[in-house]
């Protein structure tokens, strides 16, 4: 019965319920179970910002997050006026669009981000492990859409980056960098740069 379980669980769940969460409270010198730090959420966006009146623009950013996520994103409203930026509070045209993966969908985003789109950055030498916050929560920014390979070559032609966050719940730094190397994430060693 509990390979039948296992067997429609995301690889990397099922990797985090059956190993990492023993090695976690282990590494980690944490008494209860509960205290093991565990992904919450991945929240992925992208910021529209000097064509936030180009439909065509905001049509692509929406293609690319609904294709490499597997989710229809929510547009973003201004939350305040910036006089520079011509942006007022609450203004019709969306200024960035953003989906929250939980539970299957998160580990699968995951799993592909990990072991398929980060390899195929050019002159890749590792993701930084400074971005973490007090929480421990964890912000990726990704420079260019292309390198998910859910989407064709006429989808890449108009580039524009992503921001992936991902919120660890029980996070601390430490502990946070841990789940996320034992999930594959690869950081970058002190002598790369």
């Amino acid at each position: 019965m509990a390979n039948k379980t296992t067997a429609t669980q995301p690889r990397l769940k099922a990797l985090y319920n059956d190993k990492i969460v023993a090695e976690l409270e282990k590494e980690l010198g944490v008494a209860n179970v509960n205290e093991v730090p565990r992904l919450a959420k991945i929240v992925v966006s992208s910021g529209i910002g000097k064509k936030k009146d180009d439909k065509r623009f905001h049509d692509i950013v929406e293609n690319t997050i609904t294709k490499i996520t597997g989710q229809a994103p929510v547009d973003r409203l201004a939350k305040r006026s910036v006089a520079t930026f011509k942006i007022r509070k609450g203004m019709g045209a969306p200024i960035g669009v953003v989906v929250t993966l939980r539970g299957a969908k998160m580990y699968e985003f995951l799993d592909r981000l990990v072991n398929v789109a980060l390899p195929r950055v050019r002159d890749f030498h590792g993701v930084s492990a400074k971005a973490f916050d007090k929480s421990g929560n964890y912000n990726l920014g990704i420079g260019e859409q292309s390198i998910f390979a859910e989407l064709s070559f006429e989808e890449t032609q108009v580039l524009h980056g992503l921001e992936v966050t991902f919120v660890i719940k029980n996070g601390s730094a430490e502990g946070s960098k841990l789940l996320l190397e034992k999930f594959g994430m690869p950081f970058e060693r002190k002598g790369d740069k």
